[in-house]
């Protein structure tokens, strides 16, 4: 039986548009302080040490390196109505992805390993400490439909985690700094590592001052068990809502423990702090940005020639990219990601290597492998 509109007349588009405006009010109601998840600005003694720091001017925190020009023959940028109605063929996987649920749990404290957990997140023990970075469990935008988890792949909750020695966090946006999965955590969680000004939003979430370890580009902590944190720089930005972009700083981190040195890149787009970075320190793992990209978004994220040339320049012993496989967040299929770098490994041996969500690294193994596992996944059966 053919179905009727039940608004005869009406254009499916407009109706999209419709919806959309209802929800832009309700999400202009929540940023207005309404919605905790949102967080909050920097202020008081925090503010004027953000203020002092060489990288903020005129209000805002600034990147290195001026934005570049609009790439010859890159789309302008879609907005977010032309982002709300793009293609999505390609874009999500038809069908669960596969993966693997360790017991992060039952791990022995004297085994090196590294799980991730989808998108950016990823659970690292090593030299007798846990560290969860940047950890997506719950869901990585304001409301459960945007940013919907792939099939399959949210397969951890916070109460999988176990006690966590150091949280660390790379920057304040939703697919990084997950509200709900932080207060889940909170209690169980020694430390926080993060960039200046995201200590606002964890303070106002309930996190004691003194567990916030907060830090500038180019700043440095030394931990227990003899490890230590570099921040450094990365080209990005921040905010939450539409009133607090670039309130708070961006950051990789350099990762130094007794027996190794992990780069975490965090988001951002191509500049000459990877070389920076790749002769300053001799890195055993790097975990660098590898999807959600766009022509147009090059000065904020890494497109695929420029992922290669990062690795190149960091030079690091192990590569494994993140930041995709878990939703959506470009115009990309979802895997050309893991094809692109995977490719380049073959020409290039970049060292690269391609665990499942939830597939144990062991970091003091050199020769364990790992499958194409992308290849056929997410394909719906005939």
């Amino acid at each position: 039986m053919k179905r009727t509109c039940i608004l005869p007349g009406i254009n499916k588009k407009l109706v999209k548009i419709i919806f959309f405006g209802v929800g832009l009010i309700l999400m202009l109601t929540l940023m207005s302080g309404a919605c905790a998840s949102f967080g909050r600005t920097p202020r008081g003694e925090r503010l004027e040490r953000i203020k002092n720091s060489p990288n903020y001017h005129d209000g805002r925190f600034q990147n290195l390196s001026p934005p570049s020009p609009a790439l010859p023959g890159a789309p302008k940028r879609p907005g977010f109505f032309g982002f709300l109605f793009r293609s999505r063929e390609g874009l999500r996987p038809r069908t669960a992805l596969p993966t693997v649920k360790t017991d992060l749990r039952g791990f022995d404290r004297d085994e090196d390993v590294l799980v991730w957990l989808g998108h950016s997140s990823c659970f690292i023990q090593t030299d007798g400490m846990r560290i969860v970075i940047d950890p997506v469990l719950v869901k990585g935008a304001p409301v459960y439909f945007a940013n919907k988890f792939f099939k399959g792949t949210g397969i951890y909750k916070p109460d999988d985690l176990p006690d966590i020695d150091y949280l660390l966090i790379t920057h304040d946006h939703w697919d990084h700094l997950d509200y709900d999965t932080v207060k889940q955590i909170r209690d169980r969680v020694g430390k926080v590592i993060c960039a200046l000004g995201v200590g606002e939003h964890l303070e106002y979430w309930g996190l004691s001052k003194d567990r916030i370890i907060e830090l500038d580009w180019n700043e440095s902590a030394h931990l227990e068990g003899g490890f230590t944190v570099h921040c450094l720089p990365a080209r990005h930005f921040s905010g939450r809502g539409l009133f607090s972009r670039n309130t708070t700083l961006w950051a990789s981190f350099m990762l130094q423990t007794p027996e190794r040195n992990i780069f975490i890149s965090g988001d951002g787009g191509y500049d000459s702090h990877f070389a920076e970075i790749g002769r300053r320190f001799e890195i055993d793992l790097a975990l660098l940005e590898n999807g959600q990209y766009n022509p147009a978004w090059h000065n904020s994220h890494l497109l695929p020639d420029e992922v290669v040339r990062a690795a190149r320049d960091l030079r690091a012993k192990k590569l494994l990219t993140v930041h995709n496989s878990k939703f959506t967040l470009s115009t990309h299929p979802w895997e050309e990601p893991l094809v692109n770098i995977s490719q380049a490994d073959e020409e290039e041996s970049l060292n690269l290597v391609t665990p499942m969500i939830g597939e144990p690294v062991y970091l003091d193994e050199r020769d364990q492998t790992f499958s194409k596992w992308w290849e056929g996944a997410g394909q719906k059966l005939p």
